[in-house]
C-alpha cells in the first residue's frame, strides 16, 4: 500500500504508530531524530512521513525537517503530530507545506483517515505531474536509410549513460524527437522529461521559469529544473538563452543545486541535461552571445540530427507514419501514397524538414478525398516555379535549348540519386538507363557522389572538391 517513515523521539509512540500502520497493510520505517530521518529519506524516499514537531536530542526540530523535505522531496506528503500543539504551530506547519496537523493524544481512526487522504493526494499529484510533462512530440524514430541508422546508433549509445548530449541540426529536423528517444530508452524513462524552449520564454522571466520563485501564496512555486528532478531537462534552442541565465545554468551543472528566485535555501536536483541548437555555437561564442564554459559543459557528446534532404529514402516511411497518426488522433482518412507521389515527395525541397513534411501531409488529408491513393497533384507547392500556360520554369525559359537540357538532366539525376540514398543501381533502374550509361552521363554532367553522415549524396564536382561516381 505504501512505505511510511515515522519520526518521533518517543520510542513508545514510534512503535505504536508503526504497529497500527503495519496492521493496516503499510510498510514502515522509524527514526528518533533528524539525522536518522534524513538517512532513511536519502536511502530511499518514503511515500509519506509522520513527523513529530518536538524532537529531543535532535539536531533539527520537526519544522526544520519539514522545510528540508519540502525543498528536496516536494512529492512526499508530511503529516505533523505533536503533544504540545497549538494553533500557531499548526498554522506554521501547514504554511511550510505539511499536509495536515494532528495533536497528541490522537484518535487512531482520525490518523488513518488523514494518512489515507495524504497518500491519495500524493498519488494524484504524481499522476498530474506526469501528465503535465507529457507532450504531443513523439519519441518514435522513423527511417531505414544509412543516415538514419547512423543517427540511431549514436542515440542508442548515449542512452546507457548520464552524459550530457548536444543535438545540432536545422529547424524541424527532429531534435526534440531524438531527445525524447534518448529519454525513453534510458534508466530515467519513468521520470519526467521537461522541455524548455529558450526562444519562447520572455528573457525577463527566464530565471523564474527555470528556478522557481519563493514568497508566493503557496510558499513557493517550483521551476522547470525542480520539476525535472530525477529525469531529463531538454534545453531546446539553447543559443537563445540570455547570457545572464547561462552563468546560472553553468553553476547548476557544476553543483547540481540552485536557489529559487527570492529565496535563500539551496535546492538539490538530480537531472540529466540534453540541449539542442540550429546555430553554430562557436560563432555565437566568438560574438559574445554564448558562454564558452557552458558550451563545453553541454557539448560532452555532440550528435548531428540530419536534415530531411539528407535522408530522402525515409520520406515515404515518415509520411505513412504521419498518415496513421492523423487517422488515430484526428480521424483523418487512412490513405496511401501513390508511387508518383512518393517520388515527388522524395525530390522536393524541404527547408522546414520533418516538421514541414508533417504539415503537408496533414493538409493533404484534411483537404483531400476520403479514400483512394494520395496523388501527386494533391501535394501543395510542387509547381511554384511554373509560368505561363506551358508551365515552363523561369530558370529554363532564359536558356538556349542545349544549356537548359543539360541543366535539367543534371538537376533531375542529382535529385533521383539523392532520393535513393546514392544507390546508382536503383537510380538507373528507375530512370530507365543502363548502369554504365548512367555513369557516363554523370561524368559528362560533372556529377559525383560523396559520403555524408552515413549516406551518399550527389554533388557537382567543382563544388564538392572531391568524390567518386560510384
Amino acid at each position: 500500500m505504501g512505505d511510511i517513515l515515522v519520526v518521533d523521539d518517543e520510542k513508545d509512540i514510534r512503535e505504536l504508530v508503526s504497529d497500527i500502520l503495519v496492521d493496516e497493510g503499510y510498510t514502515t520505517r522509524k527514526a528518533a531524530n533528524s539525522d536518522q530521518a534524513f538517512a532513511e529519506i536519502n536511502a530511499d524516499p518514503p511515500d509519506l512521513i509522520i513527523l513529530d514537531i518536538w524532537l529531543k536530542d535532535s539536531r533539527l526540530d520537526g519544522i526544520e525537517i519539514l522545510k528540508s523535505v519540502r525543498r528536496d522531496n516536494p512529492d512526499i506528503p508530511v503529516v505533523i503530530i505533536s503533544g504540545h500543539g497549538n494553533i500557531e504551530i499548526a498554522v506554521a506547519a501547514v504554511k511550510q507545506g505539511a499536509y495536515d496537523f494532528i495533536e497528541k493524544p490522537f484518535n487512531i481512526d482520525q490518523l488513518m483517515v488523514v494518512i489515507a487522504r495524504a497518500m491519495e493526494t500524493s498519488r494524484l499529484r504524481r499522476e498530474n505531474a506526469t501528465l503535465k510533462v507529457r507532450d504531443v512530440t513523439s519519441s518514435v524514430m522513423i527511417g531505414s536509410s544509412g543516415t538514419f541508422r547512423n543517427l540511431q546508433i549514436q542515440l542508442d549509445k548515449v542512452t546507457r549513460s548520464n552524459g550530457r548530449v548536444m543535438l545540432t541540426g536545422p529547424s524541424g529536423s527532429g531534435k526534440e524527437v531524438a531527445a525524447r528517444y534518448i529519454h525513453s530508452k534510458s534508466d530515467r524513462a519513468n521520470a519526467p522529461f521537461i522541455s524548455v524552449n529558450s526562444a519562447s520564454i520572455d528573457p525577463g522571466r527566464m530565471e523564474e521559469v527555470l528556478f522557481g520563485r519563493e514568497g508566493t501564496e503557496r510558499g513557493y512555486e517550483p521551476g522547470l529544473l525542480e520539476q525535472a528532478h530525477g529525469g531529463i531537462i531538454f534545453f531546446d534552442e539553447v543559443a537563445d538563452m540570455p547570457i545572464g541565465t547561462q552563468s546560472k545554468i553553468l553553476r547548476v551543472l557544476v553543483e547540481q543545486q540552485f536557489t529559487r528566485v527570492g529565496g535563500l535555501d539551496k535546492v538539490r536536483v538530480d537531472i540529466r541535461v540534453i540541449s539542442a541548437t540550429n546555430r553554430d555555437l562557436l560563432q555565437e561564442i566568438a560574438a559574445g552571445r554564448f558562454r564558452e564554459e557552458l558550451y563545453h559543459r553541454l557539448n560532452v557528446v555532440p550528435i548531428i540530427v540530419p536534415s530531411l534532404e539528407s535522408r530522402r529514402e525515409d520520406i515515404p516511411l515518415i509520411c505513412n507514419y504521419f498518415i496513421k497518426e492523423f487517422n488515430q488522433e484526428q480521424g483523418l482518412p487512412l490513405r496511401a501514397l501513390s508511387d508518383e507521389t512518393s517520388a515527388l515527395l522524395q525530390t522536393m525541397s524541404w527547408p522546414g524538414n520533418v516538421r514541414q513534411l508533417r504539415n503537408v501531409m496533414e493538409r493533404v488529408l484534411i483537404l483531400g478525398a476520403d479514400d483512394g491513393q494520395i496523388e501527386a497533384k494533391e501535394i501543395p507547392g510542387n509547381d511554384e516555379d511554373a509560368i505561363g500556360s506551358g508551365g515552363l520554369s523561369n530558370t529554363y525559359a532564359t536558356l538556349p535549348l542545349r544549356e537548359a537540357r543539360e541543366m535539367f538532366e543534371r538537376e533531375y539525376l542529382m535529385a533521383q540519386i539523392n532520393r535513393f540514398g546514392g544507390n546508382i543501381s536503383r537510380t538507373a533502374s528507375f530512370v530507365g538507363m543502363e548502369r554504365s550509361a548512367l555513369h557516363r552521363k554523370l561524368k559528362t554532367l560533372n556529377v559525383v557522389t560523396t559520403n555524408r553522415a552515413g549516406t551518399r549524396v550527389a554533388e557537382i564536382e567543382d563544388q564538392a572538391g572531391e568524390g567518386d561516381s560510384d
